[in-house]
């Protein structure tokens, strides 16, 4: 019997024991963390928080019975010590401090991400916390709950740290966003970013851009927060929301090496360099599918795509990975921003030709109710046509999400963006026009950059 071991038990792991467990039934396959929460929505965390999520137990994709009735075998609350690639064996801790010790014939590193802590003195203070895992999200709302918190900062103004802020504003506390760039969701060009600063502030949230923090400081009052030119700002919570890195500790004293980016160096199959090795999930690399070489985005859909990826070849299949587009979106109160693909600066640096055009388009025709506009940026290719990316914001009722899926699909079959019009999309009055935004959007483009083409 084929041994699977897998250490860690979140989206990366678990849809690989499960492919394992599809096609190898036969298969002992183990799964090892160091925490009692296998297979948890981590991007669920914010809506916990807001408590739109009532119950922390929902944000479970399975239970431990559903996943254990797979044939699965959890270990829980084990900290991996070592790997030995050579005689094939793991050692980890038990909860007493006595090591066990497990043998594998393929293993999965599937360790995730951890916090990006910047330097910033006194992130280790009371009431200052990270967000990451289900235990970071149980202690904010065990805090929450014991404190009368009227005021929190938030450090970082990406995707966790909108949500953040959103969230907490849902509990009643006022916040201040602190961010060291330009703008707030630098995965966006400055001027579509300012839609979400404008909804921030429409709530009332305070959203302070160019500010680098230096200290946070714990008093008798409550926390200050102090940037680097000496002004500071008081809040009862604070959340520090930098980022993610690449959890690879374990691997690399194993050996396994590490690609440019940090993050675990795979191939198309996920395999290491280490014979009988693979990584997913956000401690490993993933293929870009337009850039055609291997990037750092640690993603949840990207995370459950390679662990299937990784399962089926574990399991002796020849599954290849096709490539991520960096495809993402957010809601931030009534407001969506979303992304696919490459803005023209990283077209660019990538070495296309890009050229970009704006488009503002109704969501649904004027004439029936409550029609928004969504604003849509497409990035094309001037020499080949091709699209290279998109970038759209607009309000939550506007299916921003399903139509940046719509040019992700298009990406993903290297079109060009004057074929974009040829999609056979639905239309309805309440829902759409009979060219849809996105299409509209492409004709913006291609009038302005290819017009001869039409």
């Amino acid at each position: 019997m084929e041994k699977h071991l897998i250490i860690g038990a979140s989206d990366a792991g678990i849809s690989a024991a499960l492919r394992i467990k599809e096609i190898r039934p036969d298969s002992a396959v183990k799964v090892i963390d160091a925490d009692y929460y296998p297979n948890f929505s981590i991007c669920g965390l914010p809506f916990l928080i807001s408590s739109e999520v009532s119950d922390w137990r929902k944000l479970a994709h399975r239970t431990i019975p559903e996943i254990e009735k797979n044939g699965i075998q959890l270990l829980l609350g084990k900290k991996i010590k070592f790997i030995n690639p050579q005689k094939r064996i793991i050692a980890y801790a038990e909860q007493n401090g006595a090591f066990s010790e497990l043998i594998y014939d393929r293993l999965l590193l599937a360790t995730g991400g951890i916090s990006l802590i910047p330097q910033i003195k006194g992130v280790e203070n009371e009431g200052v916390f990270f967000l990451r895992w289900i235990g970071d999200g149980l202690k904010i709302q065990k805090y929450l709950s014991q404190h009368q918190v009227k005021s929190a900062a938030v450090i970082g103004g990406g995707y966790i740290g909108m949500e953040m802020a959103d969230a907490l504003v849902k509990r009643g506390i006022q916040v201040t966003v602190l961010e060291y760039a330009p703008s707030v969701l630098t995965t966006l060009d400055a001027e579509l970013a300012s839609y979400i600063k404008k909804e921030l502030e429409k709530n009332d949230v305070i959203v302070k851009t160019h500010h680098e923090v230096k200290e946070i400081i714990r008093s008798n009052n409550g926390l200050f927060i102090i940037n680097k030119r000496g002004e500071n700002l008081s809040a009862d919570l604070v959340i520090v929301a930098a980022g993610v890195k690449p959890n690879i500790s374990i691997a690399a004293t194993a050996g396994v090496a590490l690609g440019i980016s940090g993050a675990i160096n795979v191939d198309r199959q996920m395999k290491t360099n280490l014979p009988d090795i693979y990584a997913a999930g956000d401690c490993a690399e993933t293929w870009h599918r337009i850039v055609r070489k291997n990037v750092y985005l640690p993603l949840g859909s990207t995370s459950h795509k390679q662990g299937r990826i990784a399962g089926e070849n574990m399991a002796g299949g020849d599954a290849g990975y096709e490539g991520s587009l960096g495809t993402q979106v957010v809601a931030v109160f009534n407001a969506v921003a979303a992304k696919t693909g490459l803005r023209e600066t990283e077209a660019a640096s990538a070495g296309f030709m890009p050229a970009t055009a704006q488009c503002a388009a109704w969501d649904h025709k004027v004439y029936y109710p409550d029609a928004r506009q969504i604003i849509i940026r497409i990035t094309g290719d001037r020499q080949t046509g091709k699209l290279l990316g998109a970038q759209m914001v607009g309000h939550r009722s506007s299916q921003v999400a399903k139509r940046i899926d719509v040019l992700a699909a298009a990406l993903y079959h290297g079109m060009k963006v004057a074929d974009i019009d040829k999609l056979d999309l639905s239309y309805t009055p309440p829902l759409s026009t009979p060219w849809d935004p996105v299409q509209m959007a492409a004709h913006a483009w291609v009038k302005e950059y290819c017009s001869n083409s039409l």
